[in-house]
Protein backbone atom coordinates (compact mmCIF):
# COMPACT_ATOMS: atom_id res chain seq x y z
CA UNK A 1 0.00 0.00 0.00
CA UNK A 2 1.39 3.40 -0.93
CA UNK A 3 2.12 5.85 1.90
CA UNK A 4 -0.62 8.24 0.70
CA UNK A 5 -3.15 5.43 0.86
CA UNK A 6 -1.98 4.43 4.34
CA UNK A 7 -2.40 7.99 5.56
CA UNK A 8 -5.79 8.29 3.89
CA UNK A 9 -7.10 5.10 5.51
CA UNK A 10 -5.77 6.25 8.88
CA UNK A 11 -7.56 9.56 8.43
CA UNK A 12 -10.90 7.93 7.69
CA UNK A 13 -10.63 5.65 10.73
CA UNK A 14 -9.65 8.68 12.81
CA UNK A 15 -9.99 12.46 12.38
CA UNK A 16 -11.51 12.57 8.88
CA UNK A 17 -14.20 10.05 9.70
CA UNK A 18 -14.92 11.76 13.02
CA UNK A 19 -15.40 15.16 11.36
CA UNK A 20 -17.64 13.72 8.64
CA UNK A 21 -19.68 11.95 11.31
CA UNK A 22 -20.13 15.25 13.14
CA UNK A 23 -20.95 17.09 9.90
CA UNK A 24 -23.20 14.50 8.27
CA UNK A 25 -26.20 16.83 8.06
CA UNK A 26 -24.25 19.48 6.17
CA UNK A 27 -22.47 16.96 3.95
CA UNK A 28 -25.78 15.29 3.07
CA UNK A 29 -27.17 18.74 2.29
CA UNK A 30 -24.23 19.58 0.04
CA UNK A 31 -24.88 16.41 -1.99
CA UNK A 32 -28.68 16.55 -1.87
CA UNK A 33 -29.22 17.46 -5.52
CA UNK A 34 -26.84 14.74 -6.70
CA UNK A 35 -28.25 12.23 -4.23
CA UNK A 36 -31.73 12.68 -5.69
CA UNK A 37 -30.46 11.69 -9.14
CA UNK A 38 -28.30 8.84 -7.83
CA UNK A 39 -31.12 7.47 -5.66
CA UNK A 40 -33.49 7.47 -8.65
CA UNK A 41 -30.91 5.56 -10.68
CA UNK A 42 -30.40 3.01 -7.90
CA UNK A 43 -34.16 2.54 -7.40
CA UNK A 44 -34.62 1.90 -11.12
CA UNK A 45 -31.85 -0.73 -11.15
CA UNK A 46 -33.12 -2.39 -7.94
CA UNK A 47 -36.66 -2.82 -9.15
CA UNK A 48 -39.34 -3.86 -6.66
CA UNK A 49 -38.49 -7.48 -5.87
CA UNK A 50 -36.06 -9.09 -3.41
CA UNK A 51 -32.50 -7.89 -3.98
CA UNK A 52 -29.30 -7.78 -1.93
CA UNK A 53 -27.62 -4.36 -2.08
CA UNK A 54 -24.26 -3.21 -0.73
CA UNK A 55 -23.50 0.48 -0.23
CA UNK A 56 -19.70 0.76 -0.14
CA UNK A 57 -18.06 3.67 1.62
CA UNK A 58 -21.56 4.32 2.91
CA UNK A 59 -20.58 7.12 5.29
CA UNK A 60 -23.50 8.25 7.42
CA UNK A 61 -25.84 5.97 5.48
CA UNK A 62 -27.84 8.34 3.28
CA UNK A 63 -27.69 6.27 0.10
CA UNK A 64 -28.24 2.96 1.91
CA UNK A 65 -31.26 4.37 3.72
CA UNK A 66 -32.73 5.70 0.47
CA UNK A 67 -32.31 2.27 -1.14
CA UNK A 68 -33.93 0.52 1.80
CA UNK A 69 -36.85 2.95 1.70
CA UNK A 70 -37.27 2.61 -2.07
CA UNK A 71 -37.62 -1.19 -1.93
CA UNK A 72 -38.84 -2.79 1.28
CA UNK A 73 -38.02 -6.22 -0.20
CA UNK A 74 -34.35 -5.25 -0.50
CA UNK A 75 -31.74 -6.26 2.04
CA UNK A 76 -29.26 -3.39 2.20
CA UNK A 77 -25.78 -3.55 3.74
CA UNK A 78 -23.77 -0.39 4.29
CA UNK A 79 -20.00 -0.79 4.71
CA UNK A 80 -17.55 1.91 5.77
CA UNK A 81 -14.11 2.00 7.35
CA UNK A 82 -15.13 4.73 9.81
CA UNK A 83 -16.69 3.44 13.00
CA UNK A 84 -17.87 6.96 13.81
CA UNK A 85 -19.80 7.23 10.54
CA UNK A 86 -21.25 3.74 10.94
CA UNK A 87 -22.49 4.72 14.42
CA UNK A 88 -24.37 7.65 12.87
CA UNK A 89 -25.77 5.43 10.11
CA UNK A 90 -27.04 2.87 12.63
CA UNK A 91 -28.70 5.59 14.68
CA UNK A 92 -30.41 6.97 11.57
CA UNK A 93 -31.61 3.50 10.56
CA UNK A 94 -33.24 2.85 13.93
CA UNK A 95 -35.23 -0.38 13.88
CA UNK A 96 -35.40 -0.59 10.09
CA UNK A 97 -35.37 -4.35 9.47
CA UNK A 98 -34.05 -4.39 5.90
CA UNK A 99 -30.77 -2.54 6.50
CA UNK A 100 -27.56 -3.22 8.41
CA UNK A 101 -24.22 -1.45 8.70
CA UNK A 102 -20.71 -2.87 9.03
CA UNK A 103 -17.62 -0.95 10.19
CA UNK A 104 -14.71 -2.47 8.25
CA UNK A 105 -12.51 -1.91 5.20
CA UNK A 106 -14.71 -2.56 2.17
CA UNK A 107 -12.11 -4.77 0.49
CA UNK A 108 -12.09 -7.09 3.51
CA UNK A 109 -15.80 -7.09 4.31
CA UNK A 110 -17.40 -7.44 0.89
CA UNK A 111 -16.73 -11.16 0.47
CA UNK A 112 -18.00 -12.19 3.89
CA UNK A 113 -21.04 -9.89 3.76
CA UNK A 114 -22.27 -10.97 0.32
CA UNK A 115 -23.06 -12.15 -2.22
CA UNK A 116 -24.88 -9.11 -3.58
CA UNK A 117 -27.03 -8.37 -6.59
CA UNK A 118 -26.18 -4.67 -6.66
CA UNK A 119 -23.21 -2.61 -5.46
CA UNK A 120 -23.81 1.12 -5.00
CA UNK A 121 -21.90 4.10 -3.66
CA UNK A 122 -22.22 7.86 -3.37
CA UNK A 123 -18.69 9.19 -3.68
CA UNK A 124 -17.26 6.34 -1.60
CA UNK A 125 -15.04 4.64 -4.17
CA UNK A 126 -12.20 7.14 -4.71
CA UNK A 127 -10.12 6.19 -1.68
CA UNK A 128 -8.94 2.63 -2.37
CA UNK A 129 -5.20 1.97 -2.16
CA UNK A 130 -5.47 -0.34 -5.19
CA UNK A 131 -8.68 0.41 -7.10
CA UNK A 132 -8.33 -2.48 -9.58
CA UNK A 133 -7.95 -4.95 -6.72
CA UNK A 134 -10.85 -3.34 -4.85
CA UNK A 135 -13.25 -3.50 -7.80
CA UNK A 136 -12.11 -7.07 -8.51
CA UNK A 137 -13.11 -7.94 -4.93
CA UNK A 138 -16.42 -6.14 -5.41
CA UNK A 139 -17.05 -8.19 -8.54
CA UNK A 140 -16.18 -11.40 -6.66
CA UNK A 141 -18.74 -10.45 -4.02
CA UNK A 142 -21.47 -9.94 -6.64
CA UNK A 143 -23.72 -12.60 -8.11
CA UNK A 144 -23.52 -13.37 -11.85
CA UNK A 145 -25.37 -10.66 -13.75
CA UNK A 146 -25.03 -8.30 -10.80
CA UNK A 147 -24.89 -4.52 -11.23
CA UNK A 148 -22.76 -1.61 -10.09
CA UNK A 149 -23.89 2.04 -9.71
CA UNK A 150 -21.78 4.77 -8.14
CA UNK A 151 -21.11 8.48 -8.27
CA UNK A 152 -17.83 10.39 -8.13
CA UNK A 153 -16.61 13.90 -8.85
CA UNK A 154 -15.56 15.04 -12.29
CA UNK A 155 -12.47 17.27 -12.57
CA UNK A 156 -11.79 20.12 -10.12
CA UNK A 157 -12.06 22.55 -13.03
CA UNK A 158 -15.70 21.46 -13.46
CA UNK A 159 -16.43 21.73 -9.73
CA UNK A 160 -16.62 25.42 -8.94
CA UNK A 161 -16.92 24.80 -5.19
CA UNK A 162 -13.52 23.08 -5.24
CA UNK A 163 -11.83 25.29 -7.82
CA UNK A 164 -12.79 28.50 -6.06
CA UNK A 165 -12.08 27.34 -2.51
CA UNK A 166 -8.68 25.99 -3.59
CA UNK A 167 -7.88 29.32 -5.23
CA UNK A 168 -9.08 31.26 -2.18
CA UNK A 169 -6.71 29.40 0.15
CA UNK A 170 -3.81 29.08 -2.30
CA UNK A 171 -4.09 25.32 -2.83
CA UNK A 172 -3.09 23.85 -6.19
CA UNK A 173 -5.48 21.41 -7.91
CA UNK A 174 -4.47 17.73 -7.64
CA UNK A 175 -2.19 16.43 -10.36
CA UNK A 176 -4.03 14.97 -13.33
CA UNK A 177 -1.46 12.22 -13.95
CA UNK A 178 -1.45 8.97 -12.03
CA UNK A 179 -3.76 7.64 -9.35
CA UNK A 180 -3.81 8.89 -5.77
CA UNK A 181 -6.73 8.28 -3.39
CA UNK A 182 -8.81 11.39 -2.91
CA UNK A 183 -12.01 13.22 -3.87
CA UNK A 184 -10.98 13.65 -7.53
CA UNK A 185 -9.19 10.33 -8.03
CA UNK A 186 -11.91 9.13 -10.45
CA UNK A 187 -12.33 12.37 -12.40
CA UNK A 188 -10.78 10.89 -15.57
CA UNK A 189 -13.46 8.84 -17.29
CA UNK A 190 -10.96 6.91 -19.43
CA UNK A 191 -9.05 5.88 -16.30
CA UNK A 192 -12.20 4.67 -14.54
CA UNK A 193 -13.44 2.84 -17.62
CA UNK A 194 -10.11 1.07 -17.91
CA UNK A 195 -9.87 0.02 -14.27
CA UNK A 196 -13.43 -1.34 -14.28
CA UNK A 197 -12.65 -3.35 -17.38
CA UNK A 198 -9.47 -4.69 -15.73
CA UNK A 199 -11.54 -5.69 -12.72
CA UNK A 200 -13.93 -7.71 -14.91
CA UNK A 201 -16.92 -5.37 -15.17
CA UNK A 202 -18.71 -5.03 -18.51
CA UNK A 203 -21.29 -2.70 -20.08
CA UNK A 204 -19.49 0.19 -18.40
CA UNK A 205 -21.23 3.54 -18.87
CA UNK A 206 -20.74 7.02 -17.42
CA UNK A 207 -23.34 9.79 -17.27
CA UNK A 208 -22.33 13.35 -16.39
CA UNK A 209 -24.50 15.10 -13.83
CA UNK A 210 -24.29 18.81 -13.01
CA UNK A 211 -25.74 19.86 -9.66
CA UNK A 212 -25.70 22.64 -7.09
CA UNK A 213 -23.44 21.98 -4.13
CA UNK A 214 -25.20 23.64 -1.18
CA UNK A 215 -22.65 24.93 1.30
CA UNK A 216 -24.78 27.25 3.44
CA UNK A 217 -28.37 28.00 4.46
CA UNK A 218 -30.37 28.97 7.54
CA UNK A 219 -30.43 32.29 9.37
CA UNK A 220 -26.91 33.24 8.25
CA UNK A 221 -26.08 31.21 5.14
CA UNK A 222 -22.65 32.77 4.67
CA UNK A 223 -21.57 32.01 8.24
CA UNK A 224 -22.97 28.50 7.85
CA UNK A 225 -20.97 27.98 4.64
CA UNK A 226 -17.79 29.33 6.21
CA UNK A 227 -18.29 26.97 9.13
CA UNK A 228 -18.80 24.04 6.80
CA UNK A 229 -15.77 24.80 4.62
CA UNK A 230 -13.69 25.33 7.77
CA UNK A 231 -14.41 21.72 8.70
CA UNK A 232 -14.33 19.88 5.37
CA UNK A 233 -12.44 20.44 2.12
CA UNK A 234 -9.57 22.64 0.91
CA UNK A 235 -10.18 25.47 3.39
CA UNK A 236 -10.22 23.01 6.30
CA UNK A 237 -6.87 21.60 5.17
CA UNK A 238 -5.41 25.08 4.80
CA UNK A 239 -6.59 26.14 8.25
CA UNK A 240 -5.18 23.01 9.83
CA UNK A 241 -1.76 23.55 8.27
CA UNK A 242 -1.57 27.33 8.69
CA UNK A 243 0.12 29.22 11.49
CA UNK A 244 -2.43 30.72 13.88
CA UNK A 245 -1.59 34.21 12.68
CA UNK A 246 -2.50 33.25 9.10
CA UNK A 247 -5.90 31.75 9.86
CA UNK A 248 -7.98 34.95 10.02
CA UNK A 249 -6.93 35.84 6.46
CA UNK A 250 -7.93 32.36 5.24
CA UNK A 251 -11.32 32.62 6.93
CA UNK A 252 -11.83 36.11 5.45
CA UNK A 253 -11.05 34.82 1.95
CA UNK A 254 -13.52 31.97 2.35
CA UNK A 255 -16.17 34.33 3.73
CA UNK A 256 -15.80 36.64 0.70
CA UNK A 257 -16.07 33.66 -1.62
CA UNK A 258 -19.23 32.40 0.08
CA UNK A 259 -20.80 35.87 0.19
CA UNK A 260 -20.36 36.13 -3.56
CA UNK A 261 -22.32 32.88 -3.98
CA UNK A 262 -25.24 33.87 -1.73
CA UNK A 263 -28.56 33.79 -3.57
CA UNK A 264 -32.15 33.33 -2.37
CA UNK A 265 -31.06 32.50 1.16
CA UNK A 266 -28.54 29.82 0.20
CA UNK A 267 -24.84 29.58 -0.64
CA UNK A 268 -24.65 27.30 -3.67
CA UNK A 269 -21.75 26.38 -5.94
CA UNK A 270 -21.86 24.61 -9.31
CA UNK A 271 -20.62 21.04 -9.05
CA UNK A 272 -20.08 18.17 -11.46
CA UNK A 273 -20.17 14.41 -11.02
CA UNK A 274 -20.24 11.15 -12.91
CA UNK A 275 -22.83 8.44 -12.29
CA UNK A 276 -21.25 5.17 -13.41
CA UNK A 277 -23.02 1.91 -14.12
CA UNK A 278 -21.66 -1.53 -15.01
CA UNK A 279 -22.45 -5.19 -14.57
CA UNK A 280 -20.76 -8.56 -14.49
CA UNK A 281 -21.53 -11.30 -17.01
CA UNK A 282 -24.49 -13.54 -16.18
Amino acid sequence: MEQAAILDAAGWTGPNGDVWAQEWRRTDRSFAALSAELDRTIAHVMGEGPVAVADIGCGAGGTALAAADANRHAQVTGIDISAALIAVARERAGANANIRFIAAPVEQAIGAAGPFDLIVSRHGVMFFADPVDAFTRLRAGTRPGGRLVFSCFRAPADNVWARETMAAVGEAPPAADGYAPGPFAFADADFVRGLLAQAGWVQVEARPVDFLYRAGSGEDPVADAVGFFSRIGPAARALKMADPAERPAIVAAVRALCAARLSDGHVDFPAAAWIWSARIPA
